[in-house]
C-alpha cells in the first residue's frame, strides 16, 4: 500500500462478527486469561488491542518494523533517554523543545555527559563527536528556530562511533519526512501535534527497526506506566486517517503566510525551510517532500501586542492543528529555558513562531496582516 492509502487502512481491518470498519476500543484494565487460546492480554499498562492497532499503523507509515506508542511525546522522549548509563555521552543539537531541554540537561546529575550544539553543518556534526557519544539527539526542523540537520550525514557519522540516532520528527510529521530513510535508528513523535492533528488529545512514538530497540522501549513504558489509554489511541489513529489531507493545505497556507511575512514592515526577518535563502534549504529540499506548516519570523513591533492582536490565530502554546496558533518561544514554550541559554541560541524577545492550521487562507492572511500591523 502507497501511504495515504495506510493511512486509512493499517490498523483498520475488519475483524469479529459484526463486521465493524472502524476496530471497536478497548478499554479493559484487566483480561481473563482463559478465554484467550493461547494466552496474549494480561494487564493494560502492557498490552491492549487499540493501542497495537495504533502502534501496525504508525510504523507502517515508515515502513519499520516496530512502533511504541506512549502517554504524550515527554513520556517517548524518557523512554529514549532511559537506554543511557552513568558514564556515557548525549549530542543534542542546540535547538529543541523546551521540554526536551528540561529533560536532557537533568541528564548531568545522573553522571550522564550532555553536549548541546548546532549540528546544522557536517563540519559541525563531526567536530561535536566524541569517540564516548552513545545516543544523539536531533530535532529537524528544530523547535523553534527551523534549523534544518543533515539525518543522513550526522547518522553516518554517529554510526562509526557506534551511536544510536534519535530524530524528534514531530515538526515534519512522517507525512513530509521519515528519518529511518535517511539512516536514523529511532524516529520519535509527540502525536499530540501533526500526527493526531485536533487537540484534543495526548500521546508519543517511538518508531524503529531494531527489535532490542523496541523490546527496551516497551519494557521502559511497563513499568513507568507511560502507556496511553485505549480512547486515546482510538483519537490518535482516527487523526492520522487525514494527515496527508490536512498536511497538504496547512503547506500551502503557510507559503502563502511566508510571502506575506517577507514584504510586511516590521518583520526583520522569516524562518521558513522553504525560502530559497535558508541556510538548510538544501537539504530540506532533499529531506522533505515539501516545507512544513511551521513558521517562525523575528518581529521590530510589540510582540505582546502582536499576539493579542490576532482573531483566528489562537495565542496557545503546541502546534499541528487544525487551528492556527501563534506564540513567542521566549515567553512561552521555552520560558523554563535560562535567559543566556535561550539568547546564546537565538531563542530571542523578538521571535514568533506560527502554526498553521485549516482555515481559509485568505482569513488567515488578514488576521495575520491586521495583528502585524496593529503591533507596530
Amino acid at each position: 500500500m502507497r501511504f495515504d492509502t495506510k493511512l486509512v487502512h493499517s490498523g483498520q481491518e475488519t475483524v469479529g462478527p459484526y463486521g465493524d470498519l472502524v476496530p471497536p476500543i478497548h478499554v479493559a484494565a484487566t483480561y481473563d486469561r482463559f478465554a484467550q487460546d493461547p494466552p496474549r492480554y494480561f494487564y493494560a499498562r502492557g498490552e491492549n488491542p487499540t493501542v497495537e492497532a495504533l502502534e501496525t499503523c504508525l510504523a507502517d507509515l515508515e515502513d519499520a518494523g516496530h512502533c511504541a506508542v506512549f502517554s504524550s511525546g515527554q513520556a517517548a522522549a524518557t523512554t529514549v533517554l532511559s537506554l543511557l548509563s552513568p558514564g556515557q555521552r548525549l549530542l543534542c543539537c542546540d535547538d529543541v523543545y523546551g521540554g526536551t531541554h528540561a529533560l536532557i540537561t537533568g541528564l548531568r546529575r545522573y553522571g550522564i555527559q550532555v553536549d548541546q550544539v548546532d549540528l546544522s553543518t557536517p563540519d559541525r556534526i563531526r567536530a561535536a563527536l566524541a569517540q564516548d557519544t552513545a545516543l544523539v539527539w536531533l530535532e529537524t526542523p528544530t523547535n523553534p528556530l527551523l534549523k534544518v540537520i543533515d539525518i543522513a550525514e550526522v547518522a553516518r557519522c554517529a554510526h562509526e562511533r557506534g551511536a544510536v540516532v534519535v530524530v524528534d520528527n514531530t515538526f515534519a510529521s512522517p507525512a513530509l519526512q521519515r528519518p529511518l530513510r535517511w539512516g536514523a535508528d529511532v524516529t520519535l513523535y509527540s502525536t499530540t501535534k501533526f500526527v493526531a492533528g485536533h487537540s484534543d488529545v495526548l500521546g508519543g512514538a517511538l518508531v524503529c527497526d531494531d527489535p532490542a530497540l523496541h523490546r527496551a522501549f516497551t519494557a521502559h513504558r511497563t513499568v513507568a506506566g507511560t502507556i496511553p489509554s485505549g480512547l486515546d489511541c482510538f483519537l490518535v489513529h482516527r487523526g492520522v486517517k487525514t494527515l496527508s489531507v490536512r498536511v497538504e493545505r496547512q503547506v500551502r497556507t503557510a507559503g502563502r503566510l511566508v510571502d506575506l511575512l517577507s514584504h510586511t514592515p516590521g518583520v526583520t526577518s522569516v524562518l521558513y525551510p522553504g525560502l530559497a535563502d535558508h541556510p538548510g534549504h538544501e537539504v530540506a529540499a532533499r529531506q522533505l517532500s515539501s516545507f512544513g506548516a511551521i513558521i517562525g519570523f523575528r518581529y521590530a513591533g510589540d510582540v505582546e501586542k502582536l499576539l493579542a492582536s490576532t482573531s483566528l490565530f489562537a495565542c496557545a502554546v503546541s502546534l499541528g492543528g487544525v487551528r492556527s496558533l501563534i506564540e513567542s518561544p521566549a515567553l512561552m514554550t521555552h520560558r523554563p529555558v535560562p535567559a543566556a541559554v535561550r539568547a546564546a541560541a537565538g531563542i530571542t524577545d523578538d521571535l514568533v513562531r506560527l502554526s498553521v492550521g485549516i482555515e481559509d487562507p485568505d482569513d488567515l492572511t488578514e488576521d495575520l496582516s491586521t495583528a502585524l500591523a496593529n503591533g507596530l
